[in-house]
């Protein structure tokens, strides 16, 4: 059963959301390249259309133009802790907190690689991480949270994110945990 690491949205916009979590994000990067486990990232924003009267995407008409990020934009960049460790064809752009919606990570996942198993970290735990956790759990891939590599605007969204997604669509685990284990 082949396994990826799914880091999701380690971009500018979401610094403050990732102090105590990027150690870890950082740290599950590294073991997976070691042992050649492959590796996805995402990356969240919106074109100058989507950000234009009328709104067509629902995450801009909910947040507005002003919190949502512009492609191509400094928010939009990745950090540069992660811009270190990625490569460039590891990376899926998104639009909205689904990261299979509209995008080529499915078959990315399944056809290039045959992954079957996805462990997922990055930010917000409990909108994009969260979701996406639970599309690839729809999707049929067993799938893990990593509690100490995701982080939210605050303790009580991570928490709530993490709890709703052990009662019904995976594992939620520790980088320790994921260190530790032979996939």
């Amino acid at each position: 059963m082949t396994t990826a690491l799914l880091v999701v949205d380690m971009q500018n916009f979401f610094t403050s959301m990732t102090e105590t979590s990027l150690p870890n994000v950082l740290k599950l990067i590294s073991h997976f390249r070691s042992h050649a486990q492959p590796i996805i990232f995402t990356q969240h924003g919106h074109s100058k259309e989507e950000l234009t009267p009328p709104y067509r995407n629902q995450l801009v008409r909910k947040w507005g133009p002003d919190g949502s990020i512009a492609i191509g934009s400094a928010d939009w960049e990745l950090m540069p802790e992660i811009k270190k460790v990625y490569k460039a064809d590891e990376v899926v752009a998104k639009n909205t907190y689904d990261a299979f919606i509209n995008t080529p990570l499915e078959s990315k996942l399944r056809d290039a690689i045959g992954v079957s198993r996805i462990v997922v970290c990055g930010v917000m735990t409990d909108c994009c991480c969260d979701t996406t956790g639970r599309a690839a759990f729809n999707r049929g891939f067993e799938t893990l949270l990593v509690a100490d590599a995701c982080g939210s605007a605050n303790e009580t969204q991570h928490k709530a994110g993490l709890q709703a997604f052990r009662f019904a669509f995976g594992e939620v685990v520790d980088t320790k945990d994921i260190l530790q284990r032979d996939f």
